[in-house]
């Protein structure tokens, strides 16, 4: 089945009018999942007061020990709760959105102030300009996640626009103090870079693990990681700073970097028969740091570190995922599907069961794993590039290597009972999370080699991705993160903000190359309510006509406004043209 879609060359948003307003009269009792939907909105705004009034002193610092390294470094402090600005922007009310930049605030300024005198990375503070000085994107990544997020709530807030400037411009030689790109030869040449540019000597134990903290002994993992010279695949994830840029300003240098950079590595993963290479020499040459082989490097397909990590898969589907929604070329798509088709051509059965490669090494393909029981060790967040594969391009081939369990399942089947299921295990996990939260007496220092406030975060956001914006959620560690890759924005026009407006809930029932099926409903009996639903997480989409029960009202616009009545709901087959805008933070009606 061919997508409706449009190749992107203008540099504007283009936005349309989009002012239709498609009244909607019909009586629907409030369903049990559009009321839990509603009761877990207004939780997550309960959980996060918990867990700061727990964990925050007054000026927005992590309380504890502010370490560097790998195990509980500055990123850590946030990863826990960086779903924090998704719960608002999803229409959780504003004091989640006020706690965060509060907590956001204060980590900056704790994280700029925190020295490890062990290593020249954090010796004079392990935040240079508000960045982390040079680490890994695996973990500047899993920080940066909430303050991209950030943006889909307060895109006009000036502080953001500056930073996306000043940090972006790290990667595009705009900074004399961080050279972190080599523009002849298109790479950035070392696995750690950032404010303070690319890190080009050997690694010592302490620039991956910081100080050795009392009670513990020396790691031995990163022995014979030292290497870390030449370009890596998670260097794609810095993208996300110039594509966000891009979002807010509009401007065409970010787009064009961005291309520049994907497009490189496009084309060494052709050269490479598909597979993407874990090294790129300072020369450009694949595999010249590792004795040619395209296989080497730390966090590569051989990794030589002891957690055997291949975080090959982390990386690319940021950047061509950012690339498709700048272009809608579906040809970035079909990098990553290229990649999994490589995987599953060398891959074995045994017992019933497919098993695909997590590595390479001189003697080929080996790690075979099927990714669903125990620990697959390498390329673990596999399953998740599958689906947004599939969601990104919708090829029926994909859709069939997907299990048909949890959201995906509910896409195919139906499950009229998922819904509701689903989001009664996020308010389950709330309460998991809260009791975890009062019972935990560990000391300010926290305990070593575990994530900051792991299991303790009551604010649960996966089912309300999936079912009201029709999105996989970009939140997991695997995915770097992913910006939002969303069938369906909302936004209350009344109140100006981003999010589902007070006692609207909606549900992405089916989703087809051409066209999105979504239920909206007023669980209010007594009041108006009024919804604007953007098509894609960024306007990337246009809507050309909503049909509601008997009527179809013609949009061609990339959004359009409903006007439900008291109690009233209804079903709307969206159809639409995919791709076909630049995409923007901005608010549709700005």
């Amino acid at each position: 089945m061919v997508i409706a879609t449009g190749l992107l060359v203008d540099s504007g948003p283009l936005r349309g009018q989009g002012d239709a307003v498609i009244p909607i009269s019909r009586l629907m009792p409030a369903p049990a999942w559009a009321l839990a939907e509603r009761e877990l909105l207004a939780r997550n705004a309960e959980g996060v007061e918990l867990w700061a009034s727990k964990y925050l002193d007054a000026n927005g610092y992590l309380l504890g020990a502010t370490n560097w390294g790998i195990a509980d470094g500055p990123d850590d402090a946030v990863e826990s709760i960086r779903n924090w600005p998704l719960a608002h922007a999803l229409g959780g009310p504003d004091t989640i959105i006020e706690q965060w930049d509060r907590a956001w605030e204060g980590h900056l300024d704790q994280y700029t102030k925190a020295k490890d005198p062990s290593t020249e990375l954090a010796r004079n503070g392990m935040y240079y300009k508000e960045f982390p000085t040079a680490y890994d994107w695996e973990h500047i990544g899993e920080g940066l996640g909430p303050f991209y997020w950030y943006g889909l709530s307060r895109p006009a807030d000036e502080r953001y626009a500056i930073r996306l400037r000043r940090w972006a411009g790290l990667y595009m030689n705009e900074d004399p103090e961080a050279q972190n790109y080599d523009a002849q030869l298109k790479i950035i040449p070392s696995l750690f870079n950032g404010s303070k540019g690319a890190k080009l000597t050997p690694n010592t134990q302490e620039d991956w693990n910081g100080r050795l903290l009392p009670g513990t002994k020396p790691s031995t993992r990163f022995l014979k990681a030292t290497n870390v010279l030449g370009d890596h695949p998670l260097n794609l994830a810095s993208t996300n700073l110039a594509f966000h840029a891009y979002l807010v300003t509009q401007e065409a240098k970010y787009k064009t970097w961005l291309l520049e950079y994907v497009d490189a590595w496009k084309a060494r993963i052709a050269a490479n028969g598909g597979n993407i290479p874990s090294n790129v020499g300072r020369n450009g040459q694949t595999g010249a740091e590792w004795d040619g082989k395209w296989y080497g490097g730390v966090f590569g397909w051989n990794s030589p570190d002891e957690g055997v990590r291949n975080y090959v898969l982390r990386g690319p589907p940021e950047a061509f995922g950012n690339a498709l929604l700048l272009t809608g070329d579906q040809g970035y798509t079909q990098v990553l599907r290229t990649q999994v088709d490589n995987l599953y051509a060398n891959s074995k059965v045994e017992n019933g069961r497919r098993l695909l490669p997590r590595y390479y090494g001189d003697q080929g393909w080996y790690g075979h794993h099927d990714g669903e029981t125990g620990s697959a060790g390498g390329l673990t967040n596999l399953r998740e590039v599958e689906t947004d594969i599939y969601l990104w391009g919708l090829q029926p081939g994909d859709l069939e290597r997907l299990p048909k369990r949890g959201w995906i399942g509910y896409l195919t089947s139906g499950d009229a009972a998922y819904p509701l299921s689903a989001l009664q295990q996020g308010l389950a996990d709330i309460q998991r999370a809260a009791s975890r939260l009062r019972a935990d007496t560990s000391t300010p220092d926290f305990p070593p080699h575990h994530t900051r406030g792991s299991g303790v975060n009551p604010v649960a956001t996966e089912a309300l991705i999936n079912l009201t914006l029709g999105a996989n959620d970009p939140n997991g560690s695997g995915h770097g993160p992913l910006p939002l890759h969303a069938q369906v924005r909302h936004f209350d026009p009344e109140r100006r903000r981003a999010g589902l407006p007070d006692d609207v809930a909606a549900l992405v029932e089916r989703i087809r190359p051409e066209s999105v099926t979504l239920t909206l409903v007023n669980v209010n009996p007594l009041q108006h309510r009024t919804v604007t639903v953007q098509m894609g997480a960024y306007g990337e989409h246009r809507a050309t006509s909503v049909t509601a029960g008997e009527r179809t009202v013609a949009i061609d616009a990339p959004y359009f406004t409903v006007r439900l009545a008291p109690g009233a709901g209804e079903t709307l087959t969206i159809n639409l043209r995919r791709y076909a805008q630049q995409p923007t933070l901005a608010y549709p009606w700005e």
